[in-house]
């Protein structure tokens, strides 16, 4: 299974991992998963860090680093395709821009997102699991 870390599940199994549901760390653990983290996702945490929003363990260039080392994952890059393809999703999805990114790079990557959020895990146009779980 390839899975697609939300931003926020990203930083929950660095820095909160008791908010990972059962399930979800232990696939987390699968060698055979493929893990997968979207740059996006790095400028989220950015933003969350100079907003004063979220406190990480190390400087964030370290905290990247460790935790895509720690959890073997790949990075999607936000390419020309991902961008065009978030904003030309099928149905109704709602406006944020990260989101979507995270929607189009899954979509295309085949991959299934990891997400607590309940508008993603709603939209049946991308596959989707709950992290609390």
């Amino acid at each position: 299974m390839n899975l697609l870390l939300d931003t926020h599940v990203w930083i929950w199994s660095q820095e909160r991992p008791e908010r990972l549901g059962r399930r979800t760390t232990r696939l987390l653990l699968v060698p055979r998963h493929v893990n997968r983290v979207c740059t996006i996702s790095t400028l989220e945490v950015a933003r969350l860090l100079a907003a004063g929003h979220i406190a990480l363990s190390m400087p964030l260039r370290d905290w990247v680093a460790e935790s895509l080392a720690q959890l073997a994952a790949e990075t999607v890059p936000v390419t020309h395709e991902v961008a065009a393809e978030a904003y030309s999703l099928p149905g109704t999805f709602h406006s944020d821009p990260a989101d979507r990114v995270l929607v189009a790079a899954a979509r295309l990557s085949g991959a299934t997102l990891l997400t607590a959020d309940d508008r993603i895990l709603a939209y049946r146009e991308v596959a989707s699991l709950d992290a609390r779980r």
